[in-house]
């Protein structure tokens, strides 16, 4: 790299090390802590995969089990977090309200980063276990329903459906949603993570990284993606119409949701599990319209333009499947993402550096400053 050379987006640059996850574009590979995603989603339960991510190893039967007491011990809301999401605006965004409830978590106490590692992992199990809580809550409310308490006999994936619709859906469902969790817990130095990251460099609390976090995921170019997936689905809404709404748009070379990405070029790892999980729910459902739809797009742009789809395309037309409507589709993200982001702040912290790159200017130069009654 150049001394002096700008990286647009920092494409290329290595900003630090990680032992987190690693992408590895060439083999179109995922890891956590040395582990294939793929292999987690199938084999592990997302807490399983939340405590490799906090912790560095997988858990033990007891250690897991040690972990699922506390995460749902720690689910339940206080009644004035409630009041607060109460009174969030009904048209306010699912983003917005849950990054702003995060904010309010973050209230209850004085806390500043560098604070001893043991204490950062008990917030940020904490910001697991009620974040799914908040964003369900304010779900209902916004419906115009009362809310639904955590039940702490479930797992983390169901507990979410019972908090949201107020019952389970078959072991299937639940499962594909448990995958999904686990697809976007963690995915190296993101857009948010990377937010994530230099806001704890400034040696703020991890209340302060993680509701940047979440501002920086709200966008349709990261987070907020898996949203844009289902509305042009929705806008596109039959497989006959799909290649003459995708035609003008591949000719005017315009940014079709759910394909492509900045790191991997041929293809994302996520993409087969949670492809299998909209087969299948597109069968539990009766409802094939979604994948038809999505098979026209992906012929052609991966047959034509060699653009291959990101794990929003799936999971997007997956979480519709479930029942959740569209604007939950990224607040779901929040819940899974956390754990990385936990993870990365404790990181961070371990080895500080604040993070602070330079610019290149290009205004004007050497200009005086004329006094007002002669300009």
């Amino acid at each position: 790299m150049a001394e002096g050379s700008i990286h647009k987006g920092l494409v290329g640059v290595l900003a630090d090390e990680t032992a987190i996850s690693k992408v590895d574009p060439e083999k179109r590979r995922l890891t956590y802590r040395g582990y294939p995603v793929d292999q987690l989603a199938e084999k592990c339960s997302f807490e399983e995969v939340a405590y490799l991510l906090f912790n560095g190893e997988l858990p033990t039967s007891a250690k897991l089990k040690a972990f699922e007491k506390a995460e749902r011990a720690a689910r339940e809301l206080t009644r004035d977090q409630i009041a607060m999401i109460k009174l969030f605006p009904k048209s306010a965004h699912p983003m917005d309200t849950i990054r702003t409830a995060v904010s309010y978590l973050g209230t209850r106490e004085v806390a500043w980063g560098g604070e001893p590692a043991k204490a950062d992992l008990a917030r940020g199990l904490d910001l697991l276990a009620k974040i799914p809580t908040m964003i369900a809550t304010d779900f209902r409310f916004r419906s115009g329903k009362p809310r639904i308490k955590p039940n702490p006999k479930l797992s983390f994936a169901a507990n979410f459906f019972h908090m949201c619709f107020g019952k389970v859906p078959p072991d299937n469902v639940v499962k594909a949603f448990d995958i999904s969790l686990t697809c976007y817990a963690e995915h190296s130095f993101n857009a948010s993570t990377f937010a994530d990251r230099v806001i704890a460099s400034t040696r703020a609390d991890i209340y302060s990284s993680i509701t940047g976090a979440i501002g920086a995921l709200k966008g349709p170019l990261h987070g907020g993606a898996n949203e844009a997936v289902m509305d042009m689905l929705s806008e596109i809404g039959s497989a006959k119409r799909a290649e003459k709404w995708l035609r003008p748009r591949i000719a005017k070379k315009q940014l079709v949701m759910g394909f492509g990405h900045r790191v991997y070029r041929w293809g994302d790892s996520r993409v087969p599990i949670m492809r299998r999980c909209l087969e299948e729910l597109s069968d539990w459902a009766g409802d094939r319209r979604w994948i038809e739809i999505s098979d026209v797009l992906e012929n052609i742009m991966v047959g034509e333009k060699k653009i291959y789809p990101n794990l929003d395309f799936p999971s997007g037309p997956v979480y519709y499947l479930m029942g959740f409507p569209i604007n939950l589709y990224t607040p779901i993200f929040v819940a899974a993402r956390i754990t990385g982001w936990v993870a990365h702040y404790l990181e961070q912290n371990a080895d500080n550096q604040l993070i602070r790159p330079l610019s290149a200017y290009t205004g004007p130069t050497d200009r005086d400053v004329t006094p007002i009654n002669k300009r």
